[in-house]
């Protein structure tokens, strides 16, 4: 049964593929049904695990080194995750995909993606992990593509660049790995691990080396900077319930690998605790800054996503430094994962509904559009109140742990606690940040006026777009959203609320479920979420957010156009990691090293084969055979006549004498040749009658001692 949680979804997509050469409704309900059979086959086996352990399977043969699959606490609860997103998704995409082309390879890729990450999830051993990863890695690609717009080519471009890469990085430290352990088995990495390095010490060097190689794939698919490149550019131009499945579901598969690194193969290991929570903070940090100055809707929750990415780090790299004491770390690292995938689900829907009716995102063309419309408003705040963090949603609770988490390192931390007191600030001014750019988007959707000026946007009149002018959010007949739709909002709206209000009967519990896999220690007595010095830090990144909402939003990041304010995008254009390093690098900087590397090697190659053939490889002229004589006598008798020659020239300069003497030596020794042959025959045939001789005469005596003795 865990084999077709990843392989039913997969082969339905080709099926949905053909229904709908032939009827796209049926095959819109067909996507349906299938995603509503993979939760409830999750579910089912949920049940099943935890009333009687834990479900595995293994197929030793398959696809080389075999597939292994396992359903326990953490991946049952992001196996139940991603079946909830995939079930409101393709709900919504009915409405939102209904006007769009290509649809049927939209709804394969659909299918196939939720396989695929299901199986990232479900996956025993890291080959079965990289195997459903690059999976996909190329399924999900056709997302970002699906516009086929220059703009979304080349967004899917670099989505597709950094998943190749990644996970071609990844499988190297997969080999090497497998090299150290001679396993890759996730439950017996850490001990492999341990028993290597405690025969050879030096091994712990290669160890962070395989973990480096590793991370760079998993990074990347989370969206850790410097890898986040794909995330602002992708998610505008993807449709809204792949731009949800993208920040909610699929940054979370990165993490999934994040986590068994720092968990498995490096656990409670400080130093790399240090360098995850370093990385965290910068992504924190810098996809918050991103998101004040986008004035893009989707683009400004791209970088959310980011930012938020980026806490979630932070709380993987306070379980490394916090050790056996990582209790609020795990509980933090987990929620706020699971908090941030079904507020991404809330958010990207809402934002899908605006573009839906508006085919616009510019935070200046679209103010004003869910005026009156309070459904769409009361979800959006819903997510936008939970992602900031604030007291009574969801993400308080994980915020808040992860912020404790610090406070708790930063007490035992000695010499390091003006680091860890620097972190904290960041921690507390990035909540704040994530406020100021909610609000915005909050504000200028919902309170601002607009103009009236995207009524023409409306294609055809079948579409349900908006009935009338847009200026001031009416919706006389309330078609602006179909009703399974609002299903598909309001689900896991709900779901937000209950998390938030109901910490310990439904948080924690679910917290308590990753620990064994996170090898997490539970936190001592009950967590006091809502006493004063947790409430503290909740009020101080409020304070900081409507600071920064008043004076940067406001104020610097706004201005009078035509008697109107407007936002400005006031990020500057060259500031892009993509265009400054990566591209260059990549199509630029290493094609012309390696060209230079291979011309040298090729010149000298053309050297060495010159050399070896004027050398090794020349061509002997063949010798010339004597005429009379041999080596010997040729030798000495060319000394012979050139000494001939000196005397004739002065001694013997009046009586020269003139012989060959060459001829001579070699005349002279060929016949001592042949004397000696003749003597040794002579010498050897007296040698052989000799003992004949002896022979016979030892016959003799014999007989004659016998002819005695008798």
């Amino acid at each position: 049964m865990l084999l077709a949680l990843c392989i039913g979804p997969m082969a339905a997509g080709i099926i949905a593929y053909c229904i709908g050469r032939r009827n796209k409704t049926v095959r819109d309900y067909f996507a349906d049904i299938v995603t509503v059979l993979e939760t409830v086959l999750i579910i089912y086996l949920s049940i099943r695990s935890l009333k009687g352990g834990e479900l595995s399977f293994t197929a030793p043969y398959l696809c080389g080194l075999g597939l292994s699959l396992k359903l326990d606490g953490f991946r049952m609860i992001y196996g139940l995750v991603a079946a909830l997103m995939w079930t409101c998704t393709v709900i919504f995409s009915r409405e939102y995909m209904a006007h769009y082309p290509r649809t049927n390879r939209y709804y394969m890729f659909f299918l196939a993606t939720m396989g695929a990450t299901v199986g990232v999830f479900l996956s025993a051993d890291l080959f079965t992990t990289f195997l459903f990863f690059e999976i996909m890695s190329f399924t999900s690609y056709t997302w970002v593509a699906h516009d086929e717009t220059r703009e979304s080519l080349r967004a899917a471009e670099t989505y597709l660049a950094v998943a190749v890469i990644g996970g071609m990085v990844m499988l190297l430290g997969l080999f090497f790995l497998y090299n150290i352990t001679g396993t890759l088995v996730i439950d017996d990495i850490y001990d492999a691990v341990s028993m290597a390095v405690k025969r050879d010490p030096l091994i712990k060097s290669r160890v962070y080396t395989v973990s480096a190689l590793m991370l760079t794939g998993f990074a990347a698919k989370a969206g850790m900077f410097p890898l986040h490149i794909w995330l602002p550019k992708a998610h505008p131009v993807a449709p809204a319930p792949a731009s949800a499945l993208l920040s909610g579901i699929l940054t979370k598969s990165g993490i999934f690998g994040v986590l068994i690194i720092s968990t498995d193969i490096l656990r409670y290991d400080k130093n790399w605790g240090f360098m995850i929570l370093v990385f965290g903070v910068i992504t924190m940090f810098g996809g918050a800054l991103l998101g004040i100055f986008s004035i893009n809707l989707k683009r400004t929750l791209a970088c959310s996503s980011m930012s938020q990415i980026g806490f979630i780090l932070v709380g993987i790299g306070m379980q490394g430094l916090l050790a056996a004491e990582n209790g609020l770390a795990v509980r933090g690292t987990i929620l706020h994962m699971v908090n941030h995938s079904i507020i991404k689900l809330v958010l990207f829907m809402c934002a899908g509904v605006v573009y839906m009716n508006l085919h616009e995102l510019n935070l200046n063309k679209i103010r004003g559009y869910g005026r009156s419309k309070y459904f769409l408003m009361i979800c959006f705040l819903a997510g936008g109140l939970s992602i900031s963090g604030i007291p009574g949603f969801s993400g308080y609770l994980s915020k808040t742990l992860l912020h404790e988490s610090i406070v708790e390192y930063m007490e035992v931390s000695g010499a390091m606690r003006g680091t860890y007191k620097f972190i904290e600030y960041v921690f507390l001014l990035t909540g704040g940040m994530t406020l100021a750019y909610m609000l915005k988007l909050f504000v200028a959707v919902f309170i601002e006026s607009g103009d009236g000026s995207l009524s023409h946007v409306r294609r055809s009149p079948e579409e349900i777009y908006m009935a009338e002018d847009v200026d001031d959010g009416s919706d006389r007949y309330g078609r602006y959203l179909g009703t399974a739709s609002r299903m598909a909002i309001l689900i896991p709206t709900i779901m937000l609320l209950i998390l938030g209000f109901m910490p310990y009967k439904v948080s924690d519990r679910i917290a308590a479920l990753a620990f064994p896999f996170m090898h997490g220690q539970e936190h001592a007595g009950t967590i006091a979420y809502f006493s004063p010095a947790n409430l503290k830090g909740s009020v101080i990144s409020v304070a900081l957010g409507i600071i920064i909402y008043l004076v940067v939003v406001r104020k610097l990041l706004m201005r009078e156009e035509e008697g109107k304010r407007v936002y400005i995008d006031a990020w500057p254009k060259w500031l892009d990691i993509e265009n400054i390093i990566y591209r260059p690098l990549l199509q630029h900087i290493i094609p012309f090293i390696l060209a230079f590397v291979l011309r040298i090697l090729d010149r000298m190659a053309d050297h060495v084969i010159s050399l070896i053939h004027r050398t090794l490889l020349r061509e002997v002229e063949p010798r010339r055979p004597l005429l009379y004589g041999n080596a010997f006598t040729h030798v000495a008798g060319v000394a012979a006549n050139r000494l001939s020659a000196i005397l004739n020239r002065t001694i013997r300069r009046k009586n020269p004498k003139y012989v060959n003497y060459e001829e001579k030596l070699a005349f002279s020794f060929d016949e001592a040749l042949k004397t000696v042959r003749l003597t040794s025959r002579s010498v050897s045939f007296g040698l052989m009658m000799f003992s004949i001789g002896c022979i016979f005469t030892l016959v003799y005596l014999i007989i004659v001692l016998l002819l005695h003795v008798k």
